[in-house]
């Protein structure tokens, strides 16, 4: 990862241009620019060359210079090098550049091709890596190598015809608008249309006869007082955009609403002049051109107030945010401190019904948590001392004291926030279909709208009909509805998915779920409870707990908890062993009273040579039983000894048999790879439903990775586990999918996060995912189908400018009520568990 900025004597991460730079170094060539990068990962002088040979590969670097120590590379190239080429280049030699992340709001944008000029602008800033607008949410997420300066964004905005409000002024990575100046903007649209349709409304009623054959109308100049205000007053922000569009050297929907009103009215002024002797002169088109800015406001206003809703999700889960906490003092006081003072190992007091304000461990207390808006969960979680606690949860009952071991922004919540942020930020692959139609979009429906009109013009001779048809086609063009298409259902589908504790990390995955052809399942922590015990033991020479303790001390893997809560009920003492070296999938080795012990699977201890047939046949009774086996040896006289084996049992999750029976209804084929003994995992299959020919037992983690691509080729495969053993496999099956309950490694190597152990969830997860991919494709087909058939009825003169701005009005609106229908959704299983209670 990295950080990009201009290596001058000013201060670190401010941009200057090449004019600065040659006053501050007369020799300096004016075609060349100066990137400094912080490169990870740098160990030695062999590191630092091989980042230097793959940045000179690139013809355009004259010359680098990295510092192993501080990973700080500095880099001349000509002003043709991209921050994107510099990154691939680093990452091509192993290694990563430290990128920053900025979201800041974006005013002014309507339609798809606005995304697009937002994010060529925005791209074309030095030091900015990659730029992804989101029109939905009205926020640009800029990744910049380097610390490019938010006033050098809205310089670069400014100049493309937009604004920036100062809601980013710090740079955060929150995403969203604050509440107040939404409902400002909405309330201002509020009047402005209702006022623009009071004064179209007295133009467009005398046209209510007309079927009955009445031909009344009101005088010509009247049309014109009623008219003006709203074409140019009301409708002004239509020219401001068109405007600012041209500047840019490009079209929008505001290019489109401008033209055809524009033609509209000018056409009747003409008219109104022409026949200025005539207090109802024919041919005037006020109406049109009123009614249609009238209509395209109240489009606006209804799309605004349904974009609010797709944000739902995220403004909840900014609400679960406390803004203060109550410390207790070393001398036992306590007063009130905003959370972001508070420091790890600090103690705070939550009270009955008060929200958790931090991440942290209790210390004294007993209560229930609504951990609901986190982790999905309806029922309250019951807490008692040493148990963790979410910051954002509601405190039920109890006085619980707390000790933090999260800073605020490292916190379960901050990290959700930051993850479906992300997910609604990001683009899937058929967006890049979108993104090169609305490049072409307003150029097309400018040269349909020409042809028109001199088709009409030349082969009927009325070129006032003909304007008014050329109006018509530029009034039903929908840009918007292409630009809000996607990104406003992958926000209303993450949305819910995060509600059901269902974490979307990465949008591509929302393509590739519905082709899911293997769904394969780690077993411990998985498909079993991931809290075995201590079944039993077996010692050939006396009690083997304490050495299989001494050896577990400070493990975190499940095993490990097992034998020492069983030595903790015996009230043993333990030692760590010395010269710990955990074995990954195999085994731990340790060195007690200065001999070498063993204490792991029996491949390896077979492959290390301590014979195991003294106590085979428990092994085989326990393997049958569903059991896991852990053997225990010493290195004693010049060779291996068996010291005796320990049986740990693990139930599976009762919601478990559920879920893979859905996947078996919905065709999906349901996998096994366990690191366990083949009889512990074939039990656990067979009681949860996966077929005895689809267990795989014994899988080292490295081999996971593998035996995913053999499952790949028969299709499209995901990944569940929840440890780090599992990481390489979530990493390479198509789709991973972690548990939350898992290690963060886990987490950040999956495209899916489930924030409960349930099973249940992965079915949950295909299934939004699913749907939220099919409301994506409807969504483009309302707003391809809205233009492919509007626009030739247009040009053939089948539809009237009013019309054609009604049905432009509603695209939009379509599109984002079709995807609001995914925030009724709830996860399959668990609403027909509650439907059969």
């Amino acid at each position: 990862m990295s950080s990009l900025t201009l290596c001058l004597p000013i201060e670190a991460g401010v941009p200057i241009n090449m004019s600065e730079a040659d006053q501050m170094n007369p020799g300096s060539n004016a075609a060349t620019e100066h990137w400094r990068l912080t490169v990870s990962g740098l160990h030695c002088g062999n590191c630092a060359g091989r980042v230097e040979r793959a940045l000179k590969a690139l013809p355009e670097i004259e010359s680098v210079s990295v510092n192993t120590v501080s990973g700080q590379t500095d880099v001349d190239a000509s002003d043709d090098l991209t921050a994107a080429e510099l990154v691939a280049a680093v990452r091509q030699a192993g290694y990563e550049v430290v990128e920053h992340t900025q979201t800041l709001p974006v005013s002014g944008m309507h339609c798809a091709s606005c995304v697009t000029r937002v994010e060529k602008a925005l791209s074309a800033v030095h030091g900015v890596h990659t730029a992804a607008v989101n029109l939905a949410s009205e926020t640009a997420r800029v990744v910049t190598i380097g610390e490019v300066p938010l006033a050098t964004l809205r310089q670069a905005l400014a100049k493309a015809g937009y604004a920036s409000t100062s809601d980013a002024e710090s740079g955060s990575q929150s995403t969203s608008t604050t509440a107040a100046p939404a409902r400002s903007v909405l309330s201002t649209d509020t009047w402005q249309l209702w006022l623009a349709i009071a004064l179209a409304l007295p133009l467009v009623v005398p046209m209510l006869g007309m079927p009955f054959g009445r031909h009344w109308a009101l005088p010509g100049l009247w049309q014109w007082l009623l008219a003006t205000p709203v074409q140019f007053w009301l409708g002004w922000r239509f020219y401001r955009g068109a405007w600012q569009a041209l500047r840019s050297g490009s079209g929008n929907m505001d290019t489109l609403v401008a033209l055809g009103t524009s033609a509209g009215y000018g056409l009747s002024v003409y008219q109104l002049w022409l026949h200025r002797a005539d207090s109802h002169p024919p041919a005037l088109y006020f109406e049109a051109s009123a009614v249609v800015i009238a209509l395209v406001l109240l489009g606006k206003w209804l799309e605004a107030r349904a974009k609010r809703q797709t944000a739902a999700a995220i403004h909840a889960l900014q609400a679960l945010r406390a803004d203060r906490a109550r410390r207790v003092a070393d001398d036992g006081s306590s007063d009130e401190v905003p959370v972001d003072s508070l420091a790890v190992g600090d103690r705070v007091i939550v009270l009955p019904g008060e929200r958790i304000p931090v991440d942290g461990v209790i210390v004294e207390g007993h209560s229930d948590c609504d951990e609901s808006m986190i982790s999905g969960e309806s029922l309250p979680v019951a807490k008692a001392p040493d148990a963790t606690v979410t910051g954002g949860a509601i405190n039920g009952a109890g006085r619980l004291l707390i000790r933090t071991t999260a800073l605020p922004g490292d916190s379960v919540l901050a990290r959700i926030i930051r993850l479906v942020e992300d997910a609604q930020a990001g683009k899937p692959p058929i967006q890049r279909l979108v993104d090169q139609i609305s490049a072409i979009f307003v150029p097309v429906v400018l040269l349909i709208a020409i042809g028109t009109w001199l088709g009409w013009g030349l082969l009927g001779g009325d070129w006032t009909t003909a304007l008014l048809h050329a109006v018509a086609v530029l009034v039903i063009a929908c840009p918007c509805a292409l630009g809000l298409a996607t990104p406003t259902a992958i926000m209303v589908g993450t949305g819910a998915a995060a509600r059901a504790g269902i974490l979307i990390a990465d949008v591509a995955v929302l393509e590739q779920v519905p082709t899911l052809r293997t769904v394969a399942f780690d077993k411990t922590g998985t498909l079993t409870e991931g809290r075995p015990r201590l079944y039993e033991q077996h010692g050939l020479d006396g009690d083997i707990l304490p050495a299989a303790a001494a050896l577990q001390s400070g493990s975190e893997h499940p095993l490990a908890r097992a034998v020492l809560a069983a030595a903790a009920e015996a009230h043993l003492s333990v030692t760590a062993a010395d010269r710990l070296r955990a074995i990954p999938g195999r085994g731990i080795e340790g060195w007690i009273d200065g001999q070498r012990w063993l204490l792991g699977s029996a491949s390896w201890l077979s492959d290390e040579g301590v014979s195991l047939t003294a106590l085979s046949d428990d092994a085989e009774r326990h393997a049958e039983a569903g059991r896991s086996v852990a053997w225990l040896a010493q290195f004693d006289d010049e060779s291996w000894h068996l010291r005796g084996l320990l049986a740990f049992a693990d139930p599976p999750r009762p919601e478990a048999a559920a879920a893979i029976a859905a996947l078996h209804r919905d065709g999906v084929r349901t996998v096994m790879l366990s690191g366990d003994n083949p009889g512990a995992a074939r039990v656990v299959a067979t009681s949860v439903g996966i077929n005895a020919a689809d267990v795989q037992a014994g899988v080292l983690p490295a081999d996971k990775a593998t035996a995913i691509e053999r499952l790949r080729s028969d299709g499209p495969v995901a990944m569940v586990g929840d440890g780090i053993n599992d990481a390489p496999a979530l990493a390479a099956a198509d789709v991973g999918i972690a548990m939350g309950s898992g290690t963060d490694v886990a987490m950040q190597s999956a495209g899916i996060t489930l924030m409960r152990s349930d099973p249940r969830l992965v079915v949950a997860a295909i299934d939004i995912a699913r749907r939220t991919r099919n409301k994506i494709r409807q969504n483009l087909f309302w707003a391809f189908i809205y233009n492919v058939i509007g626009l030739p009825l247009a040009a053939a003169g089948w539809l009237d400018p009013v019309v054609a701005g009604a049905a432009m009005a509603m695209s939009s609106v379509s599109v984002v009520s079709n995807a609001l229908w995914l925030r009724r959704w709830r996860p399959p299983l668990e609403a027909q568990q509650k439907a059969s209670t």
